[in-house]
């Protein structure tokens, strides 16, 4: 089970973990020992999360989301099967936690008048400095 929040936990039967070879420099043991981990999390099918958070965490998951709707998160920093396993849940869970909050709705806001107007002197005093830049007129 992965605790995610006090009140949101992560069953066991939602995940599944397959161990795979690690790339990168490791010398005969990487050759020999699957250290790295995948960690697959069903989250289309999880009753534990709304809808709203499914769609967020879609969003967030980007490549890592799967057509069948699962997260697969993959960990292979470390020469240790165990660590790699952490590692993989506990970005899920920080997936997940960051998939919680909703993001702030904008207010739409108006520009004010003064902000309208400091706006309008500056394109003018720049228009006026590259008008300064053109041809110079000799009157003889």
């Amino acid at each position: 089970m992965i605790y995610v929040t006090e009140n949101l936990v992560i069953e066991e039967w939602e995940l599944s973990e397959q161990f795979i070879q690690a790339q990168g420099p490791g010398g005969q043991n990487v050759n020999k020992v699957e250290t790295a981990v995948q960690l697959r999390f069903e989250a289309e099918r999880s009753p534990n999360l709304s809808d709203q958070v499914k769609r967020r965490l879609r969003r967030l998951a980007g490549r890592r989301w799967t057509s069948d709707g699962a997260v697969v998160i993959q960990s292979q920093e470390t020469r240790s099967q165990s660590r790699n396993r952490a590692i993989a849940r506990e970005r899920l869970a920080e997936l997940i936690r960051n998939a919680l909050v909703a993001p702030k709705r904008r207010i739409a806001t108006r520009p004010t008048l003064a902000s309208k107007k400091r706006r309008l002197k500056a394109k003018t005093v720049r228009g006026q400095v590259k008008t300064l830049r053109g041809r110079v007129e000799t009157d003889e």
